[in-house]
């Protein structure tokens, strides 16, 4: 991977939170090659330790750890190995998140009478379901920060990343579980800035626009790889007229953890959308 900016983490130990996926996975390479010791964090703890071998084998520092972000417990844990191993943290990245069946309509209008038998409609919406993916988006970001923040009180260049999405700015049909909470870790990502701005920790965000990643691979493909009808509407209202590669968030993550380069900027939240926000479809 070629790193399109010189940030220089050498000596600095990153946690990030979902690491065993495509995009957590993608920012740890990233980071270790910008020098970071970076411990990922997953609930699967096979694909962490495998993202982190395979970053190994490049001749980086990572290392792969199990951890649920919605456990304290767990997290404790998890965090008391890696300062064992690497040292106290400077940089978390709050990567945990997703979607789920369970908090997603079949239908984007509620039309009545029109519901086919089975579909899932706004009122047969679980909230066992909608709670999951509400608490694995927000509190998956409040309990690491909870965590992990402890260790950058009064250091110097330190910093916290969460990444949000664009439905955060408007939400999309089918998913308001994680349209709401997305809203909030936006919201949060702001809240803490402020929080922690005494304590010299610089707090961002990253929205993401559409990327094709295994979370929502099964709204955007049909299950023999011709796009879906929702994969038009996406496309037709992102102006670039394609989905964005997830190295094409490197540029955005670098940038906002080099303390030279953005050290005003705290509390915002960077589109990374291939003009989404910014088109009113007309």
């Amino acid at each position: 991977m070629k790193l399109p900016l010189n940030t220089d983490l050498t000596g600095k130990t990153v946690v990030i939170t979902g690491a065993g996926g495509v995009l957590g996975g993608m920012f740890a390479k990233a980071l270790a090659q910008a020098g970071g010791k970076v411990a990922l964090l997953d609930l699967n703890q096979e694909a962490a330790e495998k993202a982190a071998k395979e970053i190994s084998e490049e001749g980086y520092i990572a290392k792969g750890y199990a951890a649920n972000v919605l456990q304290k417990e767990s997290l404790a844990a998890a965090h008391e190995q890696i300062k064992k191993d690497f040292g106290l943290c400077d940089i978390l990245i709050n990567g945990a998140g997703g979607n789920n069946p369970k908090a997603t309509t079949d239908q984007e209008y509620y039309v009545p009478g029109e519901l086919k038998e089975g579909e899932k409609s706004f009122f047969d919406l679980e909230q066992s379901g909608v709670e999951f993916v509400f608490n694995l988006n927000f509190i998956g970001t409040l309990l690491p920060t909870q965590e992990f923040a402890q260790d950058m009180l009064e250091k110097e260049g330190c910093n916290i990343i969460n990444i949000s999405s664009m439905n955060a700015y408007t939400p999309l049909t089918k998913i308001p579980a994680y349209s709401g909470a997305k809203a909030a870790v936006s919201n949060f990502t702001e809240w803490l800035a402020v929080h922690f701005s005494k304590s010299r920790i610089r707090v961002n965000g990253i929205a993401p626009g559409f990327f094709a990643t295994k979370q929502n691979r099964e709204l955007l493909f049909e299950k023999d790889g011709t796009p879906t009808p929702r994969t038009g509407k996406i496309l037709a209202a992102t102006p670039l007229g394609r989905f964005g590669e997830s190295e094409e968030l490197i540029g955005t993550l670098l940038f906002l953890l080099n303390n030279e380069a953005s050290g005003f900027i705290t509390g915002v939240v960077i589109p990374v959308d291939g003009g989404f926000q910014a088109y009113s479809g007309v």
